[in-house]
């Protein structure tokens, strides 16, 4: 699988409510981050909590790309991408609804050679302000 196709598959996970914690490098030295809408995630423990949190507490996903670009470079990615991105929350059945703004940074990890987020930043323009 190449980086497209990896994105393409966290997409995909996403919807469906699969864990999302393997997209991402394990690092002892806490140097992989993902930034969502409204948090930061510093560290494969911190990331794998808040998925999985993520994961429990929200349903019926929507990820609509419409302007995924990869470049992939000798065992490195980076990526850019538009997404209407949208979810229920469980606990009080609201629907969040964002145009969003996604970019990251992938390596080609282990022997496998199996590509894996290192960095991943998801904003909006939106007033979080519901």
């Amino acid at each position: 699988m190449n980086a497209a196709e990896t994105i393409a598959a966290y997409y995909a996970a996403l919807r469906a409510g699969e864990p999302l914690g393997p997209f991402f490098a394990d690092d002892a030295d806490r140097s992989v981050v993902k930034f969502g809408i409204s948090e930061q995630l510093v560290g494969t423990g911190a990331i794998g909590t808040g998925l999985r949190e993520q994961t429990e507490t929200t349903a019926d996903w929507t990820v609509e790309s419409h302007a995924l670009r990869v470049t992939e470079r000798e065992g490195y990615a980076w990526f850019s991408d538009a997404v209407d991105l949208c979810w229920t929350d469980t606990e009080g059945t609201v629907r969040h609804e964002y145009d969003t703004r996604w970019s990251g940074t992938l390596e080609a990890t282990g022997e496998a050679r199996e590509w894996q987020f290192v960095g991943m930043h998801v904003s909006t323009a939106d007033d979080l302000g519901e």
